[in-house]
């Protein structure tokens, strides 16, 4: 693989260590979420568990990795500046703080202090929001990346919002004044968190990197499913998460018939380009490939059941059951094998770039241990295997548990594996990027912009 494909814009991204800090954070919410995950079927899960355990991975792991990895590559893949580095730094510590505090909220039972925290969150969430949508706003007119991009920013501003209004509701009847069922606000909100921000980021991402590192471009049945995603898709989403607030039922089978027909159309997108691919696998494309398998088995089971009662809650994910299939087998691997690369390529921009053709430096694929990519890949399939399954069937609680512990082993070796990559690799120190010892014009290759 080339270590830096030559369409890439890489003198518009910002400092090294604002990616980086992002995606340290990161883990350290997937690792205390994969805990929090393990401690139900050992039966020690205090307070309001599930709710920890799901802001934990989404808000926390995935959401501030998406917030990293935007702020990184729309400059990159745009060609424009960042609109402001100053907002990219303080708003990690908003997000962080505030889902870590809701999610000690939750843990604790103690719900006055979730709409506290969930303030701070509001506010990071909306900071990015806006600082990436000013950037889009400079690279129009806009490819079909970066439309699923402008596409989930609105949702980030969407969720949050509805996410406090819940927390809210815990102590005041915001509900009951706005209208609507609590459950009605809780469809809404889940609906456009996963589907909306996340899965939208997600394939717009994919439409990227699943050519890029394949070395193929989308042709003969791949434009009109490219067309049907991209129609579809996101009218679906706001479709169903509208059916689901208001309770109305068609509104939520229509919503909920073209998400799965969007995403559906987008996994035999990303099938035929691993199927075509003229690269090595590297750790990003096989777990690219376990996403595919798993997209196209999700939306097979979820169109029957949206089709027969969109607005149940067993239904909120998909079909009864399928919850860790979308979460772990579609979004958790996405964004391992992204950041499979994504980290490693950030570090040798900014360490290896400039010495090359002037002495030997690795290759990206170089600065991880393909043995430990190899084993934690095995832990998670095996995990997620064992989750899926204990969904969809009962399974003794020690089955479960040993499920459990297998994600938690393989997001050990993950997180290990590219810790051990800025250990090794990367000019300064992983405390040094994670505290913020750079410096705001640390790893500047080009023009910035610093706007407050």
């Amino acid at each position: 693989m080339a270590a830096i494909p030559g369409e890439l814009e890489t003198e518009s991204a910002p400092p090294m260590a604002v990616p980086l800090r992002h995606f340290l954070v990161g883990f350290g919410f997937l690792l205390a979420g994969a805990g929090a995950g393990l401690a139900a079927p050992l039966g020690v899960a205090p307070g309001l568990a599930t709710l920890a355990h799901v802001h934990l991975l989404v808000a926390g792991w995935v959401c501030i990795t998406i917030m990293g990895a935007m702020t990184q590559f729309v400059p990159v893949w745009s060609g424009v500046s960042l609109y402001s580095r100053r907002i990219a730094r303080f708003e990690l510590p908003l997000v962080a703080v505030g889902v870590a505090g809701m999610a000690a909220a939750f843990a604790a039972g103690s719900v006055h202090w979730i709409h506290g925290f969930g303030g701070l969150a509001v506010a990071g969430f909306w900071a990015f929001a806006y600082n990436l949508a000013r950037t889009l706003w400079r690279a129009r007119p806009l490819d079909v990346t970066e439309r699923h991009f402008a596409l989930a920013l609105a949702f980030f501003l969407a969720v949050p919002a509805l996410g406090f209004t819940l927390a809210l509701d815990y102590t005041l009847p915001v509900a009951g004044w706005l209208g609507v069922p609590r459950s009605g606000l809780r469809g809404a909100h889940v609906t456009l968190a996963v589907f909306g921000a996340v899965l939208t980021t997600v394939l717009g991402a994919l439409y990227q990197l699943a050519t890029m590192f394949t070395a193929t471009d989308l042709h003969g049945v791949d434009e009109p499913l490219r067309r049907v995603e991209s129609s579809a898709y996101p009218v679906g989403v706001v479709a169903l998460a509208a059916g689901r607030l208001w309770g109305v039922s068609l509104l939520g089978q229509v919503g909920g018939a073209l998400v799965v027909v969007g995403l559906l159309a987008f996994s035999v997108v990303l099938a035929r380009r691993l199927w075509e691919t003229r690269q090595p696998w590297t750790p990003m494309l096989v777990r690219y490939g376990v996403v595919a398998g798993a997209l196209a088995v999700w939306a097979a089971l979820a169109l029957p059941a949206w089709l027969t009662d969109p607005l149940a809650p067993t239904a909120l994910f998909g079909a009864p059951g399928t919850v860790h299939l979308l979460l772990l087998g579609v979004v958790g691997f996405v964004v391992c094998g992204t950041l499979y690369h994504v980290v490693p390529f950030v570090v040798w921009v900014h360490r290896y770039s400039d010495r090359l053709g002037f002495e030997p430096v690795p290759m990206i694929d170089d600065l991880y241990d393909a043995r430990v990519a190899r084993a934690d890949l095995l832990c998670l399939l095996a995990g997620t295997g064992l989750l899926a399954l204990a969904d969809g069937v009962v399974l003794p609680a020690p089955v479960t548990a040993v499920g459990g512990g297998l994600l938690v082993a393989g997001f050990l070796l993950f997180v290990g594996n590219l810790v051990y990559v800025l250990h090794e690799h990367a000019p300064d120190s992983v405390v040094g990027v994670l505290l913020g010892r750079f410096g705001s014009e640390a790893g500047v290759a080009g023009p910035g912009n610093d706007r407050a």
